[in-house]
Parts: structure tokens; sequence; C-alpha cells
């Protein structure tokens, strides 16, 4: 494989620079709507390389150019003072009170917290709605319209035909050919139930998959491109953006089901390898070519990153909504160093889940080459 690391790097750096952006800029904007604090705005993780001061918040550039944050007001302050403190409270109580409550993110109404905490996911996949749009705006779409019924497979037995539209894949509403391939991945190896159209009606088969060397396969072939415009436009970047989440559910699916292993998964490098080889395949066709195959990338992992935050782990964003659901619920607080506790447990999961990846990248990229 040829690596152009400069290209690489920078794509690299802009597409994850891009994606935290938007998700950490969720939080800051919902925060600030909702009267709440933004100590720190940071992109990137660990020592800063740059950083200024405007208002209340520092917005900062750290070196590692993945990850980054949104930190608030009295976020996960302790209920501890000091005597300072203590005898101010004492003296102005009214006043104190005032001050501390006043832009912290604990005394915030716990809808507003929840608002802020879920702004970061949903930007990630709004974000991926506009890629989208700006995707299909120049290239086409493939619809599940059947063009061509390969002999001796699954789709002639069961007596589907060209023109065929497949509407329902075992219940579930089919609007891209490539979700057909999705299921194939995914549900290849047990029995469909294929709701189409003919003419106008709909009509219902059963049919399986053929295993192959190199997956199952029904023995369809797509008809044509269709390219969206106008309402259509919109219409099927909302599909584009249902796909890449049907897609992200689905293979953590198969990964709770052991239908994935580790080298299936993918980290910064595994991600990189991935631009990388884009940009090899992609670059005699042009740089708007190479340029919406990576905007198609940031669309993925865009959207991957706002499902998986909304994941109800610890130290996630789901995590912290699932807290701020049951202080709704109990209509109370919860105790803050159990909530610390539980924080943390999460950032250490994290943080091996992290290492195992990115060593698990290493070795994978390590056998390609070999």
């Amino acid at each position: 494989m040829k690596f152009d690391f400069i290209y690489t790097l920078i794509a690299f750096i802009v597409i994850f620079g891009v994606v935290v952006i938007v998700h950490e800029f969720g939080h800051f904007i919902v925060a600030k709507i909702n009267g709440i604090k933004v100590i720190e705005f940071a992109v990137g993780m660990g020592p800063k390389i740059f950083a200024f001061k405007k208002g209340d918040t520092t917005y900062a550039l750290r070196a590692l150019p993945i990850g980054g944050a949104c930190m608030f007001e009295d976020e996960n302050a302790l209920d501890e003072e000091d005597e300072d403190t203590r005898l101010k409270r004492e003296e102005n109580p009214l006043e104190t009170e005032v001050a501390a409550t006043k832009g912290s993110f604990r005394n915030a109404p716990v809808w507003a917290r929840m608002m802020v905490v879920l702004a970061g996911p949903l930007s990630n996949i709004i974000l991926g709605f506009f890629l989208a749009m700006f995707i299909l705006a120049f290239w086409p779409t493939i619809t599940p319209q059947i063009g061509e019924i390969l002999p001796g497979m699954p789709a002639e037995q069961a007596g589907l035909q060209p023109d065929d539209i497949i509407l329902k894949i075992n219940g579930e509403r089919i609007y891209l050919y490539k979700e057909i391939s999705l299921h194939t991945m995914c549900e290849g190896d047990r029995e469909w139930e294929i709701v189409y159209e003919r003419a106008g009606e709909e009509h219902t088969v059963t049919l399986t998959p053929e295993k192959m060397d190199d997956g199952y396969y029904i023995g369809v072939k797509a008809k044509e491109n269709y390219q969206p415009k106008g309402f259509d436009l919109i219409r099927y970047s909302f599909y584009e953006v249902r796909f890449w989440l049907k897609t992200t559910f689905k293979s953590l699916e198969m990964l709770v089901q052991g239908k994935l292993t580790k080298d299936d998964m993918k980290g910064p490098i595994g991600v990189a390898e991935v631009i990388d080889n884009t940009i090899e395949v992609t670059k005699e066709d042009g740089f708007f070519t190479v340029f919406s195959n990576l905007v198609n990338i940031t669309l993925l992992l865009s959207v991957n990153l706002g499902v998986m935050n909304l994941l109800p782990i610890p130290a996630l964003d789901g995590g912290r909504f699932v807290l701020l659901v049951i202080e709704g619920v109990i209509r109370r607080p919860l105790p803050q160093k159990l909530e610390i506790a539980i924080q943390m447990s999460g950032v250490v999961v994290l943080l091996l889940l992290m290492v195992f990846v990115f060593f698990n990248d290493i070795i994978n990229s390590i056998l390609i080459n070999s």
C-alpha cells in the first residue's frame, strides 16, 4: 500500500476535527442558551498547544487530534467548601447562593442538562444529514429496483423479476439498494420474507440467501442510478443517514452476538488506513472525487460517533443522560460522590478500550503490510 503520509494526515485531522467540533459545539450552544457557563471548549486531547479566553470560556487546541471536551461550570464539583467560602456564605447567604447557582451545570434544571447532554450526539447526526445532501447533490444513489436476476440464484427461484421494487425485508422498510447488501451481511444465514412491488401491486415471497466464498447473495442486480433533486434530495438524504444509523446499530448487534470479532473494530489508525486507501484508489479520478469520498467517510464517522455517544455507558453522553433521567424520576440529584464514581468507572473502561483498539489497529496494520 502506498502511503502518502502528509495527505492522509491532513485529511485525518480535518475529518476528526470537523466531527469533534460539531459534537462539542452542540453541547456548547445548548449550554449557552440555557445559561450554563462553559469553562473550556477543547478540540483534541492531551496537552494544550494553543488557547485563548473569551468571556467565561477558554478555547483550546490540544496535541492529539482525536476527541474533545466541553467543560461546564461546577460540572463535577463536590459539595465541599473551604473556610473562606464558608465565612462569605455566613456573611451574605443570599448573595453567595445566587453567585454559586448562576451558570452552574449542576444547578441548572434537569431538563436543561438533558438537552445539553443530548445536543452533542444529535449534532453529529444532523451533520451527517447535511453531508449526505452534499454528496447526493453531485452523485447519484441506487434505488432497490431490480435490474437483473441472476440465473439459478434464490431470487429467481422465489419468482422475483426485473423491475420489481423491493419494499421490505423481514419487516424492515427498504429505501436504498445497499440496504439489501446490509441485510445479506447481517442476516444472510436466515430465511427472508421479502415484500416487493410489481406493476403497482404488493407481493410477498420467502427465500434464503445462498452462501458463497465471500458472503451471502440472493442473486439480484440494481436497475439504475437515480439522481435526486428538489424535495427528493432532502428525502434521500434522510434515507442515507437512516442507512448509516441502521448499519451502526446492526454492527453493534453483530458484535454482541459474536458475529464480528476484534479484527472488525477500527480505531484511529484503522480509520487513517481507510482514508489513505480512499485517497490512493480515487486520486486518478480527480480532486472532487477524492473530496466526495472523504466527505462520505466523515458522514459515516459523524453518525457513528453520534450513536456510540448515545449508548448508556458511564462517561458517554448516553450514560450521563440515564443518570439525569434517574434524577428526574426520583426528583432529587444523585449523591455527587456516587455520580462521580460511576462516571470515573466509565472513563477507566473507555481508556482500556481505547488502548485495546489502538494496539489491535497496530497489529492488524503490521499483518496487512507484512
